[in-house]
């Protein structure tokens, strides 16, 4: 399986939760989701989080979310929830869990609560409670967990509604043919292309998309044959927004020269990103400059340049 870093599972679990917070909730932890009163505004504290585990002496590795949420009791009441994915082994998670709560206490004097998401292969892995006794002191720090693979066999694709029912699927399913590219791509074009079949919104389609595109890597070459099979079968569809695909493969083209910290290298992906919109979802350059957020001049500059388009014709 391609080496992914952690910090894109980072990104694929807290966008999904951020946009998702709700539907996460629901799925996961019913309990929590049937006290909350979803009419009130709900705020994400990831800057005081991160702050906070700065200042700790504890090893911040793994994703994690701070929400401020209301309760339905009707009182001007609100508590913080902590939410940790966890996606391998980590010993002394539970006392690092422990000092991030009673940190989070201190620094608001809000009750907070704990909910685990353990993403990791490991069936015997299930860490849940921090406890010290001793000379009858009792300190007990328990926490709900949510271990991914418990889901496996449990879920049918074709009726998924819930993101995060779609999300746990494309997560197992990555675990499942880790050692496979070829199986991956399969699967991975499968997944997608049923998002287009449950009747989505636009913006979910992007939202779920993104994140089985950040989970389920694939090798350059794999990669390519998997994003254009996909903008073939919206062309096929005749899709309101075609460029799914390309969209998605645009944006890590360009964080991708991004990180590399060279302007050459972020000017020469625009020029493909162009041609390969030109040449595979057969956009005109004003289409294409619209999307790219550049001059159609320069558009129509780089495809004479690589000699696919004429000018007077165009």
């Amino acid at each position: 399986m391609e080496k992914k870093k952690q910090s894109d599972y980072d990104s694929g679990w807290k966008e999904a939760i951020e946009n998702y917070f709700e539907e996460f909730l629901n799925y996961y932890f019913p309990a929590v989701y049937n006290d909350i009163d979803f009419t009130r505004s709900i705020e994400f504290l990831d800057k005081e989080f991160n702050r906070i585990v700065k200042e700790s002496e504890e090893k911040k590795r793994y994703t994690d979310k701070l929400v401020k949420v209301c309760l339905k009791t009707g009182e001007e009441k609100w508590l913080l929830i902590h939410i940790e994915v966890q996606g391998a082994y980590e010993k002394g998670f539970e006392r690092r869990l422990y000092v991030y709560n009673y940190r989070i206490y201190d620094r608001y004097g809000k009750e907070v609560i704990t909910l685990v998401i353990l993403t990791d292969e490991d069936e015997g892995y299930r860490p849940e409670v921090y406890e010290v006794k001793r000379w009858g002191f009792e300190l007990r720090f328990g926490f709900p967990v949510i271990k991914l693979t418990d889901y496996m066999g449990k879920i049918e694709l074709e009726s998924a509604k819930n993101p995060f029912e779609i999300i746990t699927y494309a997560h197992l399913k990555t675990l499942e043919v880790k050692k496979d590219a070829h199986e991956r791509l399969f699967w991975k074009i499968t997944l997608v292309k049923a998002l287009y079949g449950k009747g989505l919104e636009k913006r979910d389609i992007l939202n779920l998309y993104r994140f089985i595109d950040w989970i389920m890597g694939l090798p350059e070459d794999l990669s390519i044959q998997f994003h254009e099979e996909i903008i073939k079968y919206e062309e096929e569809r005749k899709m309101s927004f075609i460029t799914t695909a390309e969209r998605i493969g645009m944006e890590k083209g360009m964080e991708k020269g991004m990180e590399k910290g060279m302007e050459e290298g972020a000017y020469k992906t625009r020029k493909e990103d162009i041609v390969k919109l030109y040449k595979k979802a057969n956009m005109q350059p004003e289409n294409i400059a619209e999307i790219l957020e550049v001059e159609t001049d320069f558009v129509r500059q780089v495809l004479m340049e690589d000699g696919i388009y004429n000018h007077s014709a165009g």
